[in-house]
């Protein structure tokens, strides 16, 4: 792991785990369970070119290639700041022969526009659409939370030109939305093969849902057991007791050890 980087003034530097480090923009979305929770739940393709819609620092790129799910990942980030930021933390973690920057549109984009036809996409998107919620005063924190530049269809859309058939769509959404995400899925013949909920405890409703669809594929989804993140209750201190389940996906960065 390379330490030769300096620290821009809106940059802090923070930990992942004990073989990956990531710079984060302090006026930025930070990293956080969706991203960590998103590639543990993508099977490993040891030999595939994927591609992250919505890159942002590259957590999830850096994540797929550290634990080498994937053989190399183009992050397309619409951001120049952040775009430099994925070229920036996959040089730090020695990373730059595997994880690359795409500065694109996404809506813009088509598999024409990657060295290959990548077989797996992966995206965590924003969640709100244009104008609802709370509005950030910094806009990066705006463009990654709201549909600013695009919406699910249009990741959806942006999945579908990519993938040929057979090729694999992984996201995580808000429960929320779920049809949204489902009828933007169909329309671009992406069908969902396999989802699960995730709670925060069995007390709570869903927080977010993962889904892994497939282009062309027939249809039959596999609901898979919710994953509770934490036990009920806090312990002393005010801090959560996480569940084995969860213990082992954040252990792992994968679902396939836990039995779900």
């Amino acid at each position: 792991m390379k330490s030769d980087f300096s620290l821009l003034l809106d940059e802090r530097l923070d930990e992942v785990n004990e073989n990956l480090r990531l710079i984060q923009k302090t006026n930025g979305l930070t990293f956080g369970t969706d991203a960590y929770l998103l590639a543990a739940f993508t099977r490993p393709m040891p030999s595939a070119f994927a591609v992250e819609l919505g890159g942002g620092t590259g957590i999830v790129s850096l994540l797929l290639a550290t634990t080498k799910k994937v053989q190399s990942v183009a992050a397309v980030e619409v951001q120049p700041a952040f775009s430099e930021l994925i070229a920036k933390n996959a040089a730090l973690n020695g990373l730059s022969d595997r994880v690359f920057p795409v500065c694109r549109d996404l809506r813009e984009i088509g598999a024409k526009d990657f060295p290959k036809q990548p077989t797996l996409v992966v995206s965590n998107p924003p969640y709100l659409a244009k104008g609802s919620g709370k509005t950030n005063l910094a806009p990066e924190k705006e463009i990654a939370r709201h549909e600013c530049f695009g919406d699910i269809f249009d990741f959806c859309a942006c999945a579908g030109r990519l993938l040929g058939s057979g090729g694999r769509f992984v996201t995580v959404w808000r429960s929320e939305r779920l049809c949204d995400l489902y009828a933007a899925l169909r329309e671009n013949r992406l069908e969902p093969k396999r989802t699960i909920f995730v709670h925060a405890d069995k007390c709570a409703p869903p927080c977010a849902v993962l889904t892994e669809a497939v282009k062309d594929a027939s249809p039959g989804l596999r609901v898979l057991p919710p994953l509770f993140l934490y036990e009920k209750g806090t312990e002393k201190g005010g801090s959560r007791k996480m569940t084995p389940e969860a213990e082992q996906i954040y252990a792992t960065c994968s679902f396939e050890e836990t039995g779900i």
